[in-house]
């Protein structure tokens, strides 16, 4: 069970959504199989387990960016609320990116007082996480209502928050890098620079992101960076060989870059070599018509 986490992450990541889906609609059978009693330590303990039902549908949605189907997501009340985090914080970023800042407001509220219980666990590592996932919500509910300078302070709080911490072994990475998520905002405020740097520390810490990839590349693109857009946009398909289809609208972008670059390339080629041959007829045609004595 604590593997198909990881599964569904890689999937999400190279554009397998099909795959991906598989292993969010046989969560109901899984589920009716888990009983917490059965294992109560070791790597497939409770925790892992109800860690487990929670992340991947809270990945499922936010990695392919349906904010709709996030807010609708239940949250599974558990003895290990951290677990519960993960539902409260991708139901917030839908809820944000939607538009809809007291729907949104009240995911952070809730992750608040998820993380409150935890510190009083002593559970302390996860009252962090929970902390940066709770900073993360609430900057987007401030950008949805407009206040970007209040939204960006707190993004970047949490982002440095994120910054000083290590992953821990029963997930495979974040829901959303908090880094990433800045990038994002940043992208929204129309600053592309600010953004693609952003994106490029996400990908040193998570190599392979889609959502860094493709905002990387895009970002590059709309600051004029021509090179390291190609070269994002290069990457995004060659980690999403295996693409399922449909294949989402990033990756069917990433291709038409490529392709317009790559014709651009061509295109350049036949103009010069154009050139060439009207370089070498001319000469040709002065060639034919110097006297006898000067053309030879």
């Amino acid at each position: 069970m604590h593997a198909s986490d990881y599964e569904i992450y890689a999937y999400l990541q190279t554009g397998r959504d099909q795959a991906a889906r598989r292993i969010v609609d046989s969560l109901p059978e899984i589920s009716s199989r888990f009983d917490p009693k059965a294992v109560l330590s070791g790597a497939g303990g409770p925790s892992v387990r109800y860690f487990v039902l929670a992340a991947i549908p809270a990945r499922y949605a936010p990695e392919r960016q349906d904010w709709q189907q996030a807010t609708k997501l239940a949250v599974r009340e558990t003895t290990f609320p951290h677990t519960d985090a993960l539902t409260w914080f991708a139901r917030g970023l839908g809820a944000a990116r939607l538009g809809q800042a007291p729907t949104a407001y009240e995911a952070a509220a809730a992750l608040q007082q998820i993380r409150a219980r935890l510190s009083r666990a002593g559970e302390n590592y996860w009252a962090l996480q929970v902390q940066m996932q709770e900073v993360a919500v609430r900057a987007w509910s401030e950008l949805a209502e407009g206040n970007k300078e209040a939204a960006l302070r707190q993004m970047k709080s949490a982002a440095e928050l994120e910054d000083g911490t290590e992953k821990s072994a029963v997930t495979p990475g974040p829901l959303a890098p908090s880094r990433e998520l800045l990038g994002e905002m940043l992208m929204e405020m129309k600053e592309p620079a600010q953004a693609l740097e952003q994106f490029e520390t996400t990908l040193v810490k998570e190599p392979g992101r889609f959502r860094a990839l493709y905002g990387a590349a895009r970002a590059a693109q709309l600051s004029g960076n021509s090179k390291a857009s190609h070269r994002y946009f290069g990457q995004l398909l060659r980690v999403c060989a295996g693409v399922d289809k449909p294949e989402r609208a990033e990756i069917a972008q990433a291709r038409k870059m490529i392709s317009q670059k790559q014709s651009l390339r061509l295109r350049i080629v036949i103009r010069a070599e154009r050139v060439r041959l009207d370089v070498l007829m001319n000469f040709g045609e002065i060639y034919r018509t110097l006297p006898p004595d000067l053309s030879a």
